[in-house]
């Protein structure tokens, strides 16, 4: 696999913009950054399916932010964070 220096990094970088211009790279990185924390939250989830029941009283991590969650009045989608901006 061939390294990658910071000239190759930074062409990269260039094309990226040239591709996506500068108004939608901040969305962009916001999807992947959305994506990349569900990706986590399933993988968490699909490790702790075929653990063994824990001692009550006791919650899993995936299971604590689960309910964490649940708990506030509003969704994952429903925060203003989470919500797409308006196109210009």
């Amino acid at each position: 696999m061939p390294n990658l220096g910071w000239t190759e990094i930074l062409i990269i970088l260039v094309i990226i913009l040239l591709l996506f211009g500068a108004n939608k790279l901040p969305d962009l990185a916001r999807s992947m950054g959305r994506s990349a924390r569900i990706f986590k939250s399933e993988v968490n989830e699909m490790r702790n399916d075929g653990k063994p029941a824990t001692p009550q009283g006791e919650l899993p991590q995936a299971a604590q932010e689960t309910q964490s969650a649940a708990q506030t009045p509003e969704s994952f989608w429903d925060r203003p964070e989470n919500q797409p901006r308006p196109q210009n």
